[in-house]
């Protein structure tokens, strides 16, 4: 596992001018202590079904659907979000993200984030599956404003493929653009790439993905966020079935963002690490129970 930026294939520049297979646009504000949503779009393979809401908390919760089921080559979808001052959007989709076979370009996802004052947002999809001869890119440029909170988790893993190998895929490239915003203008908290290439030939090279299949990861950007909170997710971690790091960016504007990664063999392991750790958050930050979405 590669955690940098690489050179992108042929063909990067066109995909710029791609028309999307799905778009999906939501606007989330506070209105009478609850989080409502006061614009929707859709078109093409992405919409969302109607708002509920998990608790007395007045966290909405939003999920996403492709009634396609899966992306495919040449394909791009693109997601924009906004959460205003106050409100508070839970965010998740109805299934795992299939990434299948992506003959002549990669599949690709595009997603705007923007958080006003004291906004939050939960991003906890579904696991992004790689099956067999896939290429896929997700890029997406998040803007906080120093008084927001976003948390992110994912879980990562590779298809079935006939043979039962497990890394048959291409590649995946994983690029999160933070930014923290006020009015005194934009400024960088974070670059996060993430690159996984698996070995040509059927060889698994010396020390990629440390042995293991599935990668997990968190990210996590608050005011809240500092060394301790670092510490206490890493402890928690420590006991599971999983290979976990976690690590700081720096602070701007009072800010700090926390990167978690972990790599196991087993989704529902990290699935139960990544649940215990947002669990943490929500209890200690926000008075809610861990999340239990029951999409079964």
């Amino acid at each position: 596992m590669a955690h940098h930026a690489a050179a992108p294939k042929s063909g990067s520049a066109a995909s710029a001018f791609r028309t999307p297979r799905g778009e999906l646009q939501l606007r989330v504000a506070e209105r009478a202590g609850r989080s409502v949503a006061i614009h929707q779009f859709h078109e093409g393979a992405l919409r969302v079904l109607r708002p509920h809401y998990l608790d007395r908390s007045g966290q909405v919760c939003y999920v996403i659907v492709n009634p396609g089921g899966a992306y495919l080559g040449a394909d791009l979808f693109v997601v924009d979000v906004e959460v205003e001052a106050g409100a508070e959007l839970l965010l998740t989709t109805q299934s795992a993200t299939k990434v299948y076979r992506t003959p002549g370009s990669f599949a690709e996802q595009r997603m705007s984030v923007r958080l006003g004052e004291g906004a939050r947002l939960e991003f906890v999809p579904d696991q992004l599956i790689a099956y067999r001869e896939a290429s896929y890119r997700q890029n997406s440029r998040i803007s906080l404003h120093p008084t927001s909170s976003l948390v992110m988790a994912e879980v990562i893993t590779p298809g079935w493929s006939p043979d039962g190998a497990s890394f048959k895929y291409e590649e995946l490239r994983l690029r999160n653009e933070i930014w923290i915003e006020d009015e005194n203008g934009a400024k960088l908290l974070a670059l996060d790439n993430l690159l996984i290439l698996p070995p040509v030939n059927d060889v698994a090279g010396m020390g990629f993905m440390e042995g293991f299949s599935h990668l997990g990861s968190l990210i996590v950007v608050d005011q809240k966020v500092d060394q301790e909170l670092a510490d206490e997710l890493h402890e928690l971690t420590r006991h599971l079935d999983a290979y976990t790091g976690v690590s700081l960016t720096k602070s701007v504007g009072g800010t700090t963002g926390l990167v978690l990664r972990s790599l196991s063999n087993s989704t529902d392991e990290l699935n139960h690490l990544l649940g215990s750790c947002t669990g943490v958050l929500r209890k200690r930050w926000h008075g809610q129970e861990p999340l239990n979405l029951r999409k079964y």
